[in-house]
C-alpha cells in the first residue's frame, strides 16, 4: 500500500535575520528534515549555522536553502513544494497560509502580548491566541490535501505557538472536521515553560477544541511510560513536569484515549516516532489491533 504523507505548516510574520528578509521559514526547514529519507544528516546540514564569513555569519544553512528558493519562485509555498522535490523527501508540506501573519496573546492577567518571541518569554499564562489579522485564507492545496487524508495528527508541539495558529487559519479547522479522515491528538510528553506548565493532556485537548471553536479529535495518543528520575530533575529547572493523562477527563470530552510506550529517554524527553506511527497507521485503518490498550468511550 503506498503511503503518502503530508505536513501543515504554520506561518508567523516575515522577519529580517542579519540583513536578509525571509518568511518566518524555520519551520518549514523542520518539516522538510522530518521527511527526509536520512534525517539525522539532512538535520546536520540544514541546522548548521555558519560562524564565519562575509553575509554569511549567523545563518544557518537551511534558511538560506529556502531563502534562496522563495527569491526565485517569488513564492513561499511553491519554494517549499520544490525543496521536497530536490531532496527527494517521503511527503509535501502544505503552508497553512501564506499571509504575513503575527500571533497575539491575550494573558491570564488582562494584558496582550504581541510576538511568537515575546510571548513565548512572558511569565504569564496564555489564556486565548489570536492571528493579527485575523481573517487570513489557507491554501488550496491545503485544503485538498486535509479532504484526500485517510489520518490527520496534531501534535507534538508546542501548544500555542505551533499548534494552535493553524486551527486559527480561516476553513483550516472546519476542513479537518469535515474531512473523512481519523483525527489524532499526538499528546506532549512533559509540559513547556510559557506555554503549558500545570496543563493536563485533557486541558492540551480543550484549548486545540476552544481555539478551532468545535471538537476536532477521535483519538489522542498518551504516552504511559513514566519518565526518570534523571529527566524529572532536569525539566524541573524550568518548571516542566510529565504531562498528566487524566484519561476520565479525555474521555469526558469525547475523545477515545490510546495508551502506549510513546517515551524515548535519549538525554530529553523525545516521542517514539516508531511506536507512534505503527499505532497511527492501526487507528487509521483497523483499530482492533491496538483495542488493549484503548480505553473505551461512546462518542456523543
Amino acid at each position: 500500500m503506498e503511503t503518502r504523507i503530508s505536513e501543515l505548516l504554520s506561518l508567523q510574520k516575515a522577519k529580517r535575520e542579519r540583513g536578509l528578509r525571509v518568511v518566518a521559514i524555520g519551520g518549514g526547514r523542520n518539516c522538510i528534515v522530518a521527511l527526509s529519507e536520512d534525517e539525522a544528516l539532512l538535520s546536520q546540514l540544514f541546522q548548521h549555522r555558519f560562524e564565519k564569513g562575509s553575509g554569511l555569519e549567523g545563518h544557518s544553512f537551511g534558511n538560506l536553502f529556502l531563502a534562496a528558493l522563495t527569491s526565485i519562485t517569488h513564492d513561499f509555498s511553491e519554494a517549499v513544494r520544490l525543496s521536497s522535490e530536490i531532496l527527494v523527501t517521503r511527503g509535501h508540506i502544505h503552508p497553512a497560509t501564506t499571509s504575513n501573519i503575527e500571533l497575539e496573546a491575550l494573558m491570564e492577567d488582562g494584558t496582550r502580548v504581541r510576538g511568537e518571541t515575546k510571548i513565548t518569554a512572558s511569565k504569564v499564562r496564555i489564556q486565548e491566541l489570536f492571528l493579527v489579522p485575523a481573517d487570513v485564507d489557507p491554501l488550496p492545496q491545503t485544503l485538498d490535501a486535509i479532504a484526500r487524508a485517510d489520518i490527520i495528527s496534531i501534535g507534538p508541539g508546542s501548544l500555542f505557538t505551533s499548534l494552535i495558529p493553524n486551527l486559527l487559519v480561516h476553513g483550516i479547522a472546519d476542513a479537518i472536521v469535515n474531512s473523512p479522515a481519523t483525527r489524532v491528538y499526538i499528546c506532549n510528553l512533559m509540559t513547556q515553560a510559557n506555554e503549558s506548565l500545570g496543563l493536563t493532556a485533557a486541558d492540551h485537548i480543550r484549548a486545540l477544541n476552544r481555539h478551532a471553536g468545535q471538537q476536532i479529535f477521535d483519538y489522542a495518543l498518551i504516552n504511559r511510560t513514566p519518565v526518570s528520575d534523571e529527566l524529572k530533575a532536569k525539566y524541573a529547572t524550568e518548571g516542566a513536569c510529565q504531562i498528566v493523562a487524566d484519561l476520565d477527563a479525555i474521555e469526558a470530552l469525547g475523545v477515545i484515549p490510546v495508551l502506549g510506550d510513546y517515551l524515548e529517554d535519549a538525554g530529553v524527553a523525545r516521542h517514539n516516532t516508531a511506536r507512534v506511527a505503527s499505532d497511527l497507521v492501526q487507528l487509521g485503518s483497523q483499530p482492533t489491533g491496538i483495542e488493549s490498550r484503548v480505553r473505551s468511550v461512546a462518542k456523543p
